[in-house]
């Protein structure tokens, strides 16, 4: 019996070599169970690339799979680097923000 894994675009859009094996073979890939599968998830991190990980399919998903190779859709430390340089630019942590129309009727 196979284990049945389909790439989820999460993950092909957070790693590039998921985005090569959808390129080169497929989406979908069979594996004889779900230990081979993650397995083929950690290769795929591998090298500082980001992370993706095997979930299984819920359990009233009506799809053919077994799991879904998956990641997560935001860069984490890059957003958060992002978020605190505008807290920043806005006067710290303690800054009031404020609308236009706030601003100007002051």
């Amino acid at each position: 019996m196979a284990y049945v894994v389909e790439i989820k675009p999460s993950a092909r859009k957070r790693n590039p070599e998921v985005g090569r094996t959808i390129n080169t073979e497929g989406a979908t890939h069979r594996f004889e169970d779900r230990d081979a599968a993650e397995g083929w998830a950690e290769e795929l991190t591998g090298g500082g690339r980001d992370h993706v990980w095997i979930q299984s399919a819920h359990p009233q998903d009506t799809s053919s799979v077994d799991a879904y190779l998956v990641s997560r859709n935001s860069r984490g430390e890059l957003e958060r680097a992002f978020d605190k340089r505008r807290r920043r630019l806005r006067g710290g942590d303690n800054s009031q923000q404020q609308g236009l129309a706030e601003q100007f009727s002051e």
